[in-house]
């Protein structure tokens, strides 16, 4: 039986072609009782404007908790979008992204190992990592195009379905190379943030190269969000079925003010 939730979304991923939906992103985001939920499928830009919420806006949304045969994942639920409501603007980021970091602090902050180990017990699949250093985010070539499933889905839509939307499959990939408090070595994790695709396709359009564009995601990924002056935090998610753990989405709010005794 579904219910009803309301949920701050932190995290949207890049879409990726669906044959049922047109194409999916991965949404998920907090509940009223700091409880992680992903919703999918969420066929966002095909959504009429009404229902594109925004990260850090809370929405309201009937769910019905998905087929354990299909998703064993305790936070995965398929959401009805013809019922989901925003509610108010997203949360603002002054006074230190106070607003947000409230919420976000009173989530379980744990170690990239401490979450694997976690899934292992219970398929815990969401959850917060506070790095210790991050060293990189890598650029890695990617194939330019979609494989041949989807590439024949676009064609089938484009003669016989609704209107198809462009959806460019990006030539690179992004990830991050972090260390947590017990790491041995380095973990890399790539970076699946809607943002981080939506920023490379502004900076091709700006620039006119996509190695320059990529090189301009990382100056703003690596340079800025995981910056000295940052308190970074990853939001992780794992890669349905396994344990192996993306970077879905980046909280990087400034470091607070420790101030001094005089």
């Amino acid at each position: 039986m579904g219910h009803r939730e309301k949920i701050l979304i932190t995290v949207m991923t890049y879409p990726h072609p669906s044959k049922k939906n047109l194409e999916s992103v991965c949404v998920a985001g907090i509940n009223e009782s700091d409880q992680w939920i992903r919703l999918y499928p969420v066929d966002y830009r095909y959504q009429p404007r009404k229902n594109r919420f925004r990260k850090y806006q809370w929405v309201e949304v009937d769910l019905e908790k998905t087929d354990s045969a299909k998703d064993n994942r305790p936070e995965s639920f398929r959401p009805d979008l013809n019922t989901l409501r925003i509610v108010g603007e997203p949360l603002p980021t002054k006074n230190g992204w106070k607003a947000r970091r409230d919420i976000i602090n009173a989530m379980p902050h744990r170690t990239v190992n401490q979450w694997k180990a976690q899934w292992e017990t219970d398929k815990t699949s969401l959850g917060v990592v506070r790095p210790k250093r991050v060293l990189d985010l890598e650029i890695r070539t990617a194939k330019e195009v979609w494989k041949p499933k989807w590439q024949s889905l676009f064609s089938q839509l484009l003669l016989f379905g609704p209107q198809q939307k462009p959806l460019r499959k990006l030539p690179y990939s992004f990830h991050y190379v972090f260390e947590c408090e017990d790491s041995e070595k380095p973990h890399t994790a790539m970076c699946e943030d809607w943002e981080l695709g939506v920023l490379f396709l502004k900076e091709c359009e700006r620039l006119g190269s996509e190695e320059r564009a990529a090189k301009s995601v990382r100056e703003k990924f690596l340079g800025e969000l995981c910056h000295g002056d940052k308190d970074t935090r990853f939001f992780m998610g794992t890669k349905f079925p396994y344990n192996t753990w993306l970077v879905l989405g980046v909280f990087w709010p400034p470091l607070e003010s420790q101030g001094t005794l005089f």
